[in-house]
């Protein structure tokens, strides 16, 4: 099993730790790689138009200089480093032992900045969305395509893939056709009728997260198999869990329905 995360928008900066180590991130062969998007994104960072390019506010002016020094900055694990709504709910930095080390194996953050990272990577607060096209590197999403395909595809090969990402970060990768390729999708249903939820999607995704680490038992090896796991989260945080039949060559969707 992999369970595919984007990263949060939210970030924290370590208070204390030492800078970045490309080399000894996961997934070494993307460094050349990593280092070109982290050069690219430090001379953007520093242009007197630096926010327009990267598609942020005023408000987020101090994050957008730290990126002009991510080389020096302190880095920490990204189970630390991404705080957002969906980390918030997973509770990565709130695991056991057994429990982190169950989300190194099975857990993959898709990243704009170091294309793929684990849980336990140790990287620096950032500001850069995978939907953002990068001066010097072009749409990131394009860019980490064909990279992310080789080091990814080897690993989903035959597994079973928990997508959690939104569009942009779907964009960066898709599972090969050998996978059993799920996406998850949240609906909330008010007076019989249901419709799609983002903000709350997060959580939603973040709370199954949490579940498929923390549960007794083995990990689901098919959707079948994950969508009975999901239910278990049924009379608590969901109403009902449902599963489509696939269609074509895509993913197969489970929705979890949340009042």
């Amino acid at each position: 099993m992999l369970v595919m995360l984007p990263p949060s928008e939210a970030k924290t900066s370590p208070r204390r730790g030492r800078p970045v180590d490309v080399d000894a991130l996961s997934f070494p062969a993307l460094a050349p790689v990593r280092r070109k998007v982290v050069d690219a994104l430090a001379e953007v960072s520093g242009r007197p138009d630096a926010l327009e390019l990267l598609g942020v506010g005023a408000s987020l002016a101090d994050e957008v200089a730290r990126n002009t020094v991510l080389h020096q900055g302190t880095a920490g694990p990204a189970r630390h480093v991404y705080t957002g709504v969906l980390y918030g709910a997973a509770g990565l930095d709130r695991l056991t032992p057994t429990g982190r080390a169950r989300a190194a194996e099975h857990v993959r953050i898709i990243s704009g900045l170091w294309g793929v990272v684990t849980p336990e990577d140790v990287v620096p607060a950032y500001r850069l969305s995978m939907g953002t096209d990068l001066p010097g590197i072009g749409p990131l999403a394009a860019a980490w395509r064909g990279p992310l395909a080789e080091v990814l595809d080897p690993q989903a090969d035959g597994q079973l893939v928990v997508d959690c990402r939104s569009a942009a970060y779907l964009a960066a990768w898709t599972p090969p056709r050998s996978a059993d390729w799920v996406t998850v999708r949240v609906e909330r249903e008010l007076d019989g009728v249901r419709s799609v939820v983002s903000h709350h999607a997060k959580h939603t995704r973040g709370v199954l997260t949490r579940h498929l680490l923390t549960r007794r038992g083995r990990v689901p090896a098919d959707a079948e198999h994950l969508a009975r796991v999901a239910a278990e989260l049924v009379g608590d945080e969901l109403l009902a869990v449902e599963l489509a039949p696939r269609k074509g060559r895509g993913a197969r969707v489970l929705s979890l329905v949340v009042a």
